[in-house]
Parts: C-alpha cells; structure tokens; sequence
C-alpha cells in the first residue's frame, strides 16, 4: 500500500520519505553507539565515588583498602593520592561551600580535607606541576571518632551540618566534636536502632528532610524540624537510595530483588506509593545516582552491568557492560549529564557516555543540524514497530540473557498461579495485591524517642569521643608488644623431641571395640 499526501501544497510522499529518513538514522545510531571512553587503574576494588564542588572533569574516589584519589578524567591521570583510613572507604561528600570534603571508612572515623589546597597544589595549568605533586597533603584538617562503625554520610546543602548512618543516624555540627542529634527508629527508644543503617541522603531542595534504610529492609523518612517519623516496611532489603534534584517529593531506592523503585513521598500511607518499578536487571542492585537534570538515573548491579532508566519508565533506556566488568559497586553522573562513571570488583573506574551514539568534540553548523534532524525524526515515528524494534535492541552477555529468560519463567508461573488461585476460590475470599503494592509490606509509625535517653545517650558518645584516641595508641602500642614477643619467643624444642621419642616407643595406645587396649606398635 502506498501512502499519499494529496495536499497540493504537500509533497505526495511526504510522510513515507520522512519514515525512511527516521529508520535510516535510527539504524545509523546504534551502529555509531560506542559509549565507552576509558578507565581509571586503582589497585584495589572501588568503594565510593564523589564529584570534585568546584572542577567538572575531576572526580574523588575511594577503595577497598582505605585509599582516596583524585583523578582528571579528561587526562585520565591521577592528581593526588593518600592513605585516608585503615580499611575501606564507605562514602565520600563535598561540603555546601565546596571548600571541603569528607570521608567515613571502616575504622570508625571521619575525616575534613581541603578541597581548594588540594585543587591548588595539583593545578595542571602550572607546567611545573604534574601528576601527584598534591600527596605532600597528606593530612586531614579534622577528624572526628564515632563508637560505631559509620556506613554512610551526607551534608546538608547550606548549612554546615552532616548526617552519619550505622548503628545510630546521627546529625553533626562540622564545628563541634560530638553529635549535635541521635535520630532513633527502634520500639526501645535506647539511643540504638533495632538494625543498622545502610545508607542516608539529605534533600537537595527540601533541605530538611532525609532518608535512610537499613537491613531490617527499612525506608524510613525524618524530618530534622520535628520528631515524627515515617517507616516503609520493604519485602527485601534496599542497597541505596537518592533523591532527585529537581523535585523534592521523588525519592528513587535499589534492592536485592533486582529492581529500581521511585516513590512518591507525598503519599507513603497510599497504594500509589510507588510512581514505577525498574525492571532489567538479573542480579542484586548495588548503587544508583541522579543526573543533574533529575530526569534519568543510572543503577549498577551484581550482574556486571550498569543500566540508564528514565525516571516514569520502568525498561531501561541503555545498558552498558564489558567483557572484563566485575561486580558494581558505585555509580556517579559528571556534573554536566555528558558521562557515566563506574566503580567495580576489578579494580577500574570505566568512563562512558550517556548518549552512546553522541559525538564527541567540536561540531560545525551544519552537523547540529543534521543530528537535530536526526532526532526530531527518530522521536516523530518512534512508536512504528520496526523503528521501535531496531532501537530497544541490545547485545547482552550470555548469564544476562539466560538469567532474564529464567525470571520471566518465574514471573509468569507465579501470576499464572495466583490467577488459579483466585478463579478457583470463593469470591472474596482472596485478596489480590496489584504490581505496585506486591514489593511493599506497609507503613509502620512509630513513636517519638525519649528526650532523656536520647541525651544519655549523648553523653556516652561525648564520654567515648574524650578517651577514643587514648584507646587506640594503646592498642597499637599492645600490638607491637605483642608482635616483638612473638619475634623472641621460639618453639619449644625439647617438648617435640620427647612426644616423638614415646609414640616411636610405642607408649600411646589405641581402644579395639571390646574395650581393651592395645599397643600402636603392634597395629
């Protein structure tokens, strides 16, 4: 059939040569789809990852072994280097200023370091200064001690205040030594929380409010003004979590049943909680983060691939892996929504576009307006199958592939179960829950904490924040005492000697089965 245009003022085939036009470079997109631009060596598997406040090109990171480096991604050169913790770094955030940064590990403590020293020291517009020419600055302007190990951190966006999660969410004044606030969910109310804290984000716009979950598969909702809290009872257990830029009620979490969710705070008591559920994914979700536009976020996972999502669509847009790709373990959008950096098990920060097909360097007049062409085309006829077939098709490895194939079996045979259920029960009898309500158990309000346990409780971290670095020089000390002794002592050589002499004497004895003894020798 051949469609015609008989507007006089139209070409005839107006409409079939623009669908033309709109396959042809929807086939040339994928086929010039390269998202990946390079990698940044460590030499130990990535924990966390942070946007430099004030450089668009450097990025901070943080390892496994307590490591913190800046790097230069356009050079894809590493700027400064230090030892910051003991054990791994959990989590990296610049101040509100951009002035600072901080960092929690491992071994309990957070550390402030100077971003514009650094920055300064490091300046690669001095051709006297190269790569590593800031690790002389290499100590914290100020550390803080907890009692408990500390998983997660964000500062507040315009006041000097920061928030801590582990086994206590904590607030922080950057001028003071112990916390200024100790926000309790627990049914006790003894200053300890029933499970420890995953992660905590504060809102960028709504600045007083924030999140956690922890490993109770808990999401709960403070506001920092009041006492009220608001507890999401989850089915598995969320990983992360982050709130969008650019509109403060949309809340996005990932959890070990291999989904996104985005949730609407403005209505956590109502079924329609969650806004969309974020399928794709064949292994446990790790890590997600916002782009600046606060229109699309990028999630990494176990399955060794990281995926783009649309914030009101539920299949990814892209999915980017490698073939030596391990394990996901942090996320991070550039701060212009041009690139895609993620941290994995196999000790590489892989740098990749967000547009895969996306040209890259200076473009003339008349390739602007091919590519704007180009898209307005691929937009207009989008939803024509084979234009929609050819675009949403993706080259996946082999464990993707298999594993996606075997959860839709189990989806299917699931619904088709419960659709038997209920045709085959009593009307009424069986209460069906929809997609959007299945992954959630239900809101648990529970009450505000006591005012005098939570200042007791106070008082002890003040009390151990005191004798904290007292403590820990002796431990050290005790080790060495300890390792210089082993180094003197040896073995006893007299006592083997004897022990050999009596078994070749035949003087140990076994018991036979009726209960005497006989000779080893003799065996």
């Amino acid at each position: 059939m051949i469609m015609r245009n008989y507007d006089p003022d139209l070409h005839p085939f107006r409409d079939a040569r623009n669908y033309k036009l709109a396959l042809n470079a929807t086939k040339l997109e994928r086929v010039f789809a390269k998202p990946y631009v390079g990698c940044l060596v460590h030499g130990e598997s990535i924990s966390a990852m942070a946007r430099h406040p004030e450089m668009l090109n450097y990025i901070f990171s943080g390892t496994y072994e307590g490591q913190l480096t800046l790097w230069d991604t356009s050079l894809e050169k590493q700027m400064w280097k230090v030892q910051a913790h003991n054990s791994h770094i959990w989590s990296i955030t610049a101040d509100c200023k951009g002035e600072t940064f901080y960092t929690v590990g491992h071994d309990k403590a957070i550390k402030r370091w100077s971003c514009s020293n650094i920055t300064e020291a490091c300046d690669r517009m001095d051709v006297l200064k190269g790569p590593g020419s800031a690790n002389h600055l290499s100590e914290p302007i100020d550390t803080w001690l907890c009692d408990t190990v500390i998983s997660g951190l964000s500062h507040h966006r315009y006041q000097n205040e920061f928030l801590t999660c582990g086994e206590r969410v904590l607030l922080w004044d950057s001028e003071k030594k112990v916390p200024v606030r100790s926000f309790d969910w627990s049914d006790t109310g003894g200053g300890e929380a029933s499970s420890s804290a995953i992660a905590v984000k504060f809102n960028m716009i709504d600045t007083n409010v924030f999140a956690s979950c922890d490993h109770d598969n808990s999401l709960i909702l403070y506001d920092i003004r009041a006492k009220d809290v608001k507890k999401l009872k989850m089915k598995l257990r969320i990983n992360d979590l982050s709130w969008n830029p650019t509109e403060s009620f949309i809340l996005s979490v990932v959890s070990d049943d291999y989904n996104a969710y985005t949730f609407d705070v403005r209505m956590m008591d109502a079924d329609r909680r969650i806004v969309c559920i974020h399928q794709g994914h064949t292994s446990a979700v790790t890590c997600l983060d916002y782009s600046p536009t606060g229109q699309e976020f990028v999630t990494g996972s176990f399955d060794r691939s990281i995926r783009i999502f649309r914030v009101d669509e539920g299949r990814s847009r892209d999915v980017y892996h490698g073939k030596r790709m391990h394990k996901v373990t942090s996320v991070l959008f550039s701060s212009d929504d041009k690139f895609i950096y993620s941290g994995s098990a196999d000790h590489n920060i892989r740098i990749w576009k967000s547009r895969a097909s996306e040209k890259m360097g200076l473009m003339n007049a008349r390739e602007k307006l091919a590519i704007d062409l180009s898209r307005q085309l691929r937009e207009t006829y989008k939803d024509m199958p084979e234009i929609r077939r050819i675009a949403r098709h993706r080259h996946l490895p082999k464990s993707i592939r298999a594993a996606a194939k075997e959860h839709h079996l189990i989806r299917t045979s699931r619904a088709r179960k419960e659709e038997n259920v209920r045709r085959h029960s009593k009307p009424g009898s069986v209460v069906g829950e929809s997609r959007l309500e299945k992954p959630v158990f239900g809101v648990q309000d529970e009450e505000a904490v006591d005012p005098l346990a939570e200042q007791a409780a106070l008082k002890k971290l003040e009390k151990f924040a005191v004798g904290a670095k007292k403590r820990m020089e002796a431990r050290k000390k005790e080790r060495t005492s300890i390792k210089n002794k082993k180094m003197k002592v040896s073995s006893p050589k007299g006592e083997e000697e004897n022990i050999s002499e009596e078994k070749n004497n035949g003087k140990f004895k076994k018991k036979n089965p009726k209960g005497s003894f006989k000779d080893e020798s003799l065996l």
